[in-house]
């Protein structure tokens, strides 16, 4: 490392968890962020402050003034901008050193592909079923992490998938099967905390981290539940589902 590196990661160097060791896989990984709004907004600033080598940051949409509440990577300046070069041009503002891909297009099982196959760990920051279960699909195929996070009103999930990880840990679907019907919840109609969803997206770079750095993940095999009204959290132990459609 140089020692622009040496002083710029110190605080982590310090930990005894990464150390100079874990701190050069984290500034030698890849991410992936699929989703630049208030979840991809902190993750991605916090990915970017922490090293994290390559980043490629996947969102179709462009900011709106209703976004500024919570996605914090934007500004108003930046109003009717593609999201992915708004949250780029922040990033890079943090850590110059690091190399962010903005890929402005929805993403779709043929789109991701590739970019699942590139990436350490994938973090799913996006607002829509579909989305979500393309994104594990791939996950499970190529065996990368999948970080998931949601959070709508006062109330929040986390989790991290990975099947080929850990024996008997589940997938996405295995906890929200495919083929079931939930109601899609929007916070254009119901509303969310903008802090909340900072939390939420924080704590998932925070597991991203984890994972790149050598420490591993605490919550493969448990969906966090997180009430913002109360400050409460509760861990659900989660298992696979042997006749999932996806890794069963």
């Amino acid at each position: 490392m140089t020692d622009d590196q040496l002083l710029r990661y110190s605080r982590h160097i310090l930990l005894d968890e990464i150390g100079i060791e874990g701190q050069e896989r984290i500034c030698k990984s890849h991410a992936l962020i699929v989703g630049a709004g208030g979840l991809g907004s902190p993750a991605a600033l916090y990915l970017a402050a922490a090293g994290v080598g390559t980043i490629t940051l996947v969102d179709h949409d462009a900011v709106d003034l209703t976004n500024l509440q919570r996605q914090i990577a934007h500004t108003t300046a930046r109003a009717g901008m593609a999201k992915v070069d708004s949250a780029k041009a922040t990033m890079l503002a943090i850590n110059p050193e690091i190399t962010v891909h903005a890929v402005c297009e929805r993403a779709t099982p043929a789109s991701l592909a590739g970019l699942v196959l590139a990436a350490d760990v994938v973090l799913d920051c996006t607002d829509n079923f579909a989305t979500r279960h393309a994104i594990n699909s791939v996950c499970v195929a190529h065996g990368k992490p999948l970080v998931s996070g949601s959070a709508i009103r006062l109330d929040g999930q986390l989790s991290v998938y990975h099947p080929r990880g850990q024996a008997d840990s589940p997938c996405y679907a295995c906890v929200f099967p495919p083929e079931q019907h939930f109601e899609e919840t929007a916070c254009s109609t119901l509303g969310v905390l903008g802090s909340l969803v900072g939390m939420v997206g924080t704590m998932q770079a925070t597991e991203a981290l984890k994972i790149l750095s050598g420490i591993g993940s605490g919550l493969i095999g448990q969906l966090l539940m997180i009430d913002g009204k109360r400050m409460a959290f509760d861990a659900i132990k989660i298992t696979r589902n042997k006749n999932c459609p996806v890794c069963g």
